[in-house]
């Protein structure tokens, strides 16, 4: 059994390679997926496991705590084993930082490259923390065309630091102060908060733009509003983790506002062929839920990159 940390790896991954563990493993057989929550909203034990015949077992256990940034604590802290599909033996332990960073933005760019419009020229990212950082390393692999990066978060400075953090990038990243103007200038929007209320209007948003959302997990969880969401031809990385209790698709749902047959497709009928964007006018929207087959997924690839 090994144990691999986030310094032991890292450098070993590649964006594109990350993002190909991700396209085959949709390809095989379906997940069977169970997800837990416990604890207050403030201080989350989110358990993941997941099985894949072929790629094996994995469990992911992490702790959520918004207030540890301001302690200068991690915000989300945790591991994941990884078991072998052939006898269940234990082959890894995985730093769950590792797993989670490379999972989370593979699966936003997978879904952005069957749905975003390939010629698109300026990424806005809502949000300043690890994810967004990921997200900045991420596009700029898989989208040559970027010619800028606009961040945006509700402290200033915290964008402003990541900004400053990525000077000399391959692409420009800059920061924005006003989001509808952001908003309506960009032609992808990342959305990578721990908003409970939506932020992001539909009315900001031009025609032709992708709209990622990432940092909705829990069912009082939304970056959106509904406006955006009845404007947007809809998709999600998997409708088994998102419509039941993710709080951007739930609430929506529970009220009326979309139905489930305004889910137009997954991750997994999208690479199947299942049409996406039908013009570089359709608002496309993808919500990233983060499964657990994806943490699998990408620890089996961690685990055989890292050799």
């Amino acid at each position: 059994m090994r144990q691999i940390g986030y310094e032991d790896a890292r450098g070993a991954l590649e964006w594109a390679g990350a993002v190909e563990a991700l396209r085959q493993g949709h390809l095989g057989a379906p997940p069977q997926i169970d997800d837990s929550f416990l604890g207050p909203a403030e201080g989350t034990l989110l358990n993941r496991s997941c099985f894949i015949p072929g790629l094996g077992y994995g469990a992911k256990a992490v702790t959520v705590f918004e207030a540890n940034a301001a302690r200068g604590l991690p915000t989300v802290q945790g591991a994941m084993l990884y078991f072998a599909p052939e006898d269940g033996r234990l082959q890894a332990v995985l730093d769950s930082r590792l797993v989670t960073e490379i999972k989370t933005a593979s699966d936003s760019v997978l879904g952005a490259l069957c749905l975003a419009r390939p010629q698109s020229r300026q990424l806005l990212i809502c949000g300043a923390g690890a994810v967004a950082a990921s997200l900045i390393e991420a596009y700029s692999a898989l989208f040559p065309s970027l010619e800028r990066i606009s961040l945006w978060n509700r402290t200033p400075a915290r964008a402003a630091a990541l900004a400053e953090r990525y000077a000399g990038h391959r692409v420009p990243v800059v920061t924005a102060n006003a989001l509808a103007e952001a908003a309506g200038q960009a032609d992808i929007i990342a959305t990578a908060t721990l908003a409970r209320e939506p932020f992001l209007r539909g009315e900001w948003v031009r025609p032709g733009t992708h709209v990622d959302l990432i940092g909705a997990f829990k069912a009082d969880m939304r970056e959106a509003d509904d406006a955006l969401l009845t404007r947007a031809r809809l998709f999600v990385d998997s409708r088994d983790s998102t419509l039941g209790h993710i709080g951007e698709l739930a609430i929506p749902l529970a009220a009326g506002t979309i139905a489930e047959s305004d889910v137009l497709g997954d991750l997994r009928e999208l690479l199947g062929g299942a049409p996406g964007r039908r013009d570089d006018s359709d608002i496309t929207l993808y919500k990233n839920g983060g499964g657990a087959h994806l943490d699998l997924m990408i620890a089996r690839y961690i685990v055989e990159v890292s050799g």
